[in-house]
């Protein structure tokens, strides 16, 4: 765990400085490097890897009865490494010399992310998105916790993914015709951002924006959000670009589920993003026609090798794995916590974190708008002195580890 800890930080890192720069319009440098050593890969299969521990690992974990470790901090920190390492994909595969860094494992990011959308549509559909209301109730136990965080950060993961698919369709013809085929034939990509457009997973009665769902004004209910941009910018590239026309097959299911669109296509949305005046004639051509058939070429196609590898080299051990894990990697002795606690506290460094997040920070028992911070640990935001009673008894062991790390820290560099 401790080798895995530092991998995290250094990534943690990299995901901050990568953020800073990007918003601050600064030299990507963390991009650069990561491209000229050839580590976007890498990124991809540490991913895609924590995917399957929660898949397989973490669901055991779930079901135990007995399992309710002293700390649930190292628990959360894998299950955020995913967001994490999503996060760092989004900023810096905005660039084509990232999409073409990433060269063989471009396809189990694409897989990757068409799970994770394919997953929120499904969600959605059956009513089982989580809202912040669910995230914030009674109290609950630590596994409990922990699969609400996890829920919460699965729609995170999953827009980003979405933008990530959009950059990469931004440069797919110099991704090979491997990237192309598993976009349009394999996953059937236009079909799925028209249930994304249906649905409309980050829009209720309130909208999912900058991490938060936010309400939004009467007079903004009909202005695009990102991740409206998102997938029309994604439709564009497949639909109207000739290289994607000439390999999609517009068969008659396709074809009816396309002109779902144009009910969506009004003069407020066009005017917004005027080259979906583009699309609108498109799909007006396509409802009176039948386009010919996509050629049957000959094509090598590139199978995704780092979930498949995973998978087999795994298979029949999960059950050992977890429980060797819930023994010996997520049940710390006091001192590792203290540890845990010092590493963390200087990793997340209050004046980096205040420069990434604009908002203002909430209160950690009843989720109101918080002006009081916990003197002691200074990590835990109230909103009045009430609540911070009231959350004493969680509080109490993180804020001492906390406080007794930084004091540790705060000597040693004297």
């Amino acid at each position: 765990m401790d080798l895995w800890f530092h991998q995290h930080e250094h990534i943690e890192k990299l995901n901050m400085q990568a953020v800073l720069d990007a918003s601050s319009n600064r030299d990507e440098f963390v991009k650069e490097l990561l491209v000229s050593l050839g580590k976007i890969p890498t990124l991809v299969h540490s991913m895609i890897s924590v995917e399957i521990w929660k898949q397989k690992i973490f669901s055991i974990f779930c079901k135990l009865q007995d399992f309710n470790p002293k700390s649930s901090t190292a628990l959360y920190m894998v299950i955020y490494h995913e967001a994490t390492i999503m996060n760092l994909l989004e900023t810096i595969m905005y660039h084509k010399d990232s999409c073409e860094a990433a060269e063989d494992a471009v396809v189990d990011l694409v897989d990757y992310c068409h799970r994770k959308l394919t997953l929120l549509i499904g969600k959605t559909a059956h009513g089982q998105q989580p809202s912040e209301e669910s995230i914030t109730g009674p109290d609950i136990t630590t596994v409990q916790g922990l699969q609400k965080q996890r829920d919460e950060l699965e729609l995170e993961i999953a827009l980003k993914a979405l933008s990530v698919l959009r950059y990469i369709t931004d440069h797919v013809e110099s991704l090979g015709l491997s990237v192309l085929s598993r976009l349009l034939r394999t996953h059937n990509l236009p079909c799925v951002l028209v249930q994304l457009v249906e649905h409309s997973p980050w829009s209720r009665h309130n909208k999912y924006m900058d991490g938060k769902w936010r309400e939004v004004p009467p007079e903004d209910q009909l202005k695009m959000s990102k991740q409206d941009g998102q997938v029309w910018i994604t439709l564009l590239n497949l639909l109207l670009r000739p290289e994607c026309q000439g390999k999609y097959d517009f068969n008659n299911f396709n074809k009816n589920q396309l002109l779902k669109l144009r009910g969506f296509l009004n003069d407020v949305l066009i005017d917004q993003l005027p080259n979906l005046e583009d699309l609108r004639r498109f799909l007006g051509h396509l409802a009176v026609t039948d386009p010919a058939p996509p050629k049957k070429d000959l094509i090598l196609e590139q199978m995704p090798e780092i979930c498949n590898s995973i998978m087999e080299e795994n298979a029949g051990k999960w059950q050992a794995i977890a429980k060797h894990q819930v023994k010996n990697t997520f049940n710390p002795s006091d001192s590792e916590l203290r540890e845990q606690a010092g590493r963390l506290s200087q990793l997340y460094n209050l004046n980096i974190l205040e420069n990434l997040i604009s908002e203002k920070p909430k209160c950690a028992s009843c989720g109101a708008e918080a002006t009081k911070r916990c003197s002691h640990c200074q990590s835990e935001w109230y909103c009045k002195r009430e609540c911070q009673v009231k959350n004493w008894p969680k509080h109490k062991v993180v804020c001492q580890l906390v406080a007794k790390s930084t004091e540790k820290l705060r000597k040693d560099g004297k």
